[in-house]
């Protein structure tokens, strides 16, 4: 497979790194993989091959700040948290839906923040279905005690020193992930406050009408070993697509024989029965 790598212009005219993967074949459908908060395209790669094997097209995507898509410093780097989806994944949509010209429809697979990203795009209206893993609300009363502990510190004493250190999240620094732009950890730690994330928030005008225009097929799947985004955790969030066809899966690692997911094995190569579910799904709803 020939994967090629593209350059996206967003919106307000950033540079957005993103990688195709041709569908080997005939083409079933196009998909779009909107990642979760500080994970690198690259993290997604064993996952879109599986699905270009498969007959689909897939676009992967490093979000402004991260991976590829990183400028040369993040100290004093300035973004929205929410341009990852109203700007950068928005790009990708418009990317695909132009390229595509055989009239198969466009779906999308959301990781955690893909999950957000969903009700903050523009033109989610190109989207057909959304399969998402891992979405969930933030709120440390959605996780277990020991977790809220980790949390606690995270937002209160390991966040603060790096930032004021760096100027930015060094959360490589941590082992969670990629650098994050200030902004992006300022807004995060902020929205984690509420049970139910930004729609709890009086100061975000107008986000419930974002995501009130969502109104296609959304699978939201979690796993019970998934600390940071348990079942109450996804359906505190999800409920915020009120106009959308939601349906709920919760997995027990144990019985689907996959071993440990937590919140980043569902992209891991023995999650596989897991995209194999999700192709299937959106299969369905190409008869």
């Amino acid at each position: 497979m020939i994967k090629q790598q593209l350059m996206l212009k967003a919106a307000d005219g950033y540079p957005i790194a993103a990688t195709l993967y041709p569908a080997a074949g005939d083409i079933r459908a196009h998909l779009i993989v909107a990642s979760a908060t500080g994970v690198p395209q690259g993290y997604y790669r064993r996952f879109a091959e599986f699905a270009a094997a498969r007959g689909y097209r897939v676009l992967t995507l490093d979000y402004r700040g991260i991976g590829l898509s990183r400028p040369a410093t993040l100290k004093g780097f300035k973004m929205d948290y929410l341009d990852w989806g109203r700007l950068d994944l928005a790009a990708a949509v418009e990317h695909m839906d132009a390229s595509k010209q055989d009239g198969l429809p466009l779906f999308m697979i959301g990781h955690s923040y893909g999950g957000h990203a969903l009700g903050l795009l523009p033109n989610q209206h190109k989207i057909a279905a959304c399969y998402l893993f891992a979405t969930g609300a933030g709120w440390h009363g959605w996780m277990p005690p020991l977790e809220r502990i980790k949390v606690w510190i995270m937002w209160n004493i390991a966040g603060p020193i790096l930032t004021r250190w760096k100027g930015y999240l060094a959360w490589s620094k941590l082992g969670m992930g990629e650098d994050l732009p200030l902004d992006v950890y300022r807004q995060w730690k902020g929205w984690c406050r509420y049970p139910h994330y930004f729609f709890d928030d009086p100061d975000m005008h107008g986000i419930r009408a974002s995501y009130d225009r969502v109104r296609m097929p959304v699978m939201a799947v979690n796993a019970l070993d998934d600390l940071w985004a348990r079942p109450a955790s996804r359906d505190a969030f999800m409920a915020g697509y009120r106009n959308a066809s939601v349906t709920a899966v919760t997995i027990d690692p144990a019985r689907a024989g996959v071993g440990a997911i937590g919140h980043m094995g569902y992209f891991k190569a023995k999650a596989q029965p897991l995209w194999e579910d999700a192709l299937a799904w959106f299969q369905a709803r190409l008869i």
